[in-house]
């Protein structure tokens, strides 16, 4: 039948060169806690369109969520991929899943059907199923098909929240990860601040921060390097196209050192040349408000303490048409197209702060009238108190 997909690996064919990041005890350990979480909800089975999801709990690792793929985890913590033919190495060589199918593209097919017939298979017709929607990995196109082909199948809940959850705190072997990432954060800067100066061009400076992270064995970010020179500084996104620094300029910079997929970002505003007075007093505001940050970022306060504190000392300098509305966010295991994870640092989010996250706080002040733009941020991991950066960068403004 068009509709059936049948296992194409065994565990008695699995090949010896699995590239699992992490031991075997750390994926039961994730595994067993999602199961938890589930029996909470009553949900017999998670559709994971996450990739981020998947790799957590298993170690599949690719880009190939661009298009449709599903990894089914039950109750009883069975384990089934469907994906595309171009990722079924892929998923034996990155991840500890046996039972994986293919779905074939052809004509107007749907692989929908295919993980319909799929979840028949595994006998959970009428049951309750937790669907991962919030995610890049699931298209609206695609979560309307799995929708129409569901509804009068199981169950179905929203359960976009569940892996999230789990993943904001990090286990050991994850915050060596990040404490990894976070080193070569500052190898990134570095290499960067020794490119540059007047006349340098941003993407020898680009070239360099990548590379530093490239060369010490780390990979690619969940999304791009952000750098902007003159007005661009006042960006916070990446746009295409590079300039060559004037001998009086700023900078800024917001990027990651990446290891294993586990991010550690910085941002930072270089001043090239001398720094005019609203460089000054845009940094003072800056760094005061970090460190309003860093009291609360610890275990009793919650996200939106953190952006309180952010915003009491912006708005206290005048500052208020000048900053965000958001300062920061977790970090963690992302995938394309962004490296920002669940929470983020905005008024009213009462997400606690707990120990063992990863989280980003950036302290972002674009003063449009005068053209002057001033960045300061880091990753930090949370404490039972006061928490750790995880760059031993200076705060100080650099002024090349």
């Amino acid at each position: 039948m068009a509709g059936t997909c049948r296992p194409l690996l065994s565990s008695t064919d699995r090949i010896d060169t699995m590239a699992l990041h992490f031991d075997r005890s750390e994926f039961e350990a994730r595994q067993e806690a999602l199961a938890t979480a589930m029996a909470d909800r009553k949900i017999d089975a998670m559709l994971l369109f996450a990739q981020e999801s998947m790799y957590w709990l298993t170690g599949y690792d690719t880009f190939g969520f661009c298009f449709f793929q599903c990894l089914v985890f039950t109750k009883d913590k069975s384990l089934v991929l469907l994906t595309r033919a171009p990722d079924l190495r892929q998923a034996r060589q990155t991840s500890i899943i046996d039972d994986i199918r293919l779905w074939i593209d052809r004509g107007e097919a749907s692989p929908v059907g295919q993980l319909k017939d799929l979840l028949d298979g595994l006998d959970l017709l009428g049951a309750r199923l937790g669907i991962e929607y919030d995610t890049h990995g699931l298209t609206a196109k695609n979560g309307r098909a799995v929708d129409d082909a569901l509804k009068t199948f199981a169950d179905l809940e929203d359960a976009s929240d569940i892996v999230p959850s789990l993943r904001v705190i990090k286990s050991p072997a994850e915050i060596a990860f990040a404490r990894e990432a976070g080193r070569l954060a500052d190898l990134a800067f570095t290499a960067g601040m020794a490119e540059i100066g007047p006349g340098a061009d941003e993407g020898h400076i680009l070239a360099a921060m990548q590379g530093a992270v490239f060369e010490a064995g780390g990979d690619y970010p969940g999304n791009e390097f952000i750098i902007g020179s003159a007005e661009d500084a006042l960006l916070c996104r990446s746009k295409a196209g590079r300039r060559k620094l004037d001998a009086q300029d700023q900078l800024t910079l917001e990027f990651a050192g990446t290891w294993r997929h586990y991010h550690a970002a910085l941002m930072r505003t270089v001043i090239i040349g001398k720094p005019t007075e609203r460089h000054l007093e845009l940094h003072a505001a800056a760094r005061e408000a970090l460190e309003a940050v860093e009291e609360i970022l610890q275990p009793g306060n919650d996200f939106g303490d953190v952006f309180e504190a952010h915003a009491r000392v912006m708005d206290e300098h005048g500052l208020m048409q000048h900053r965000f509305n958001a300062c920061g966010y977790s970090l963690g295991a992302r995938f394309a197209p962004s490296w920002m994870d669940w929470p983020m640092f905005y008024r009213g989010n009462k997400a606690p702060i707990r120990p063992s996250m990863t989280l980003f706080a950036h302290m972002i002040l674009a003063d449009s009238a005068t053209g002057t733009a001033m960045t300061l941020g880091r990753t930090y991991l949370t404490t039972e108190g006061a928490p750790e950066p995880l760059s031993a960068l200076s705060l100080d403004l650099p002024v090349v």
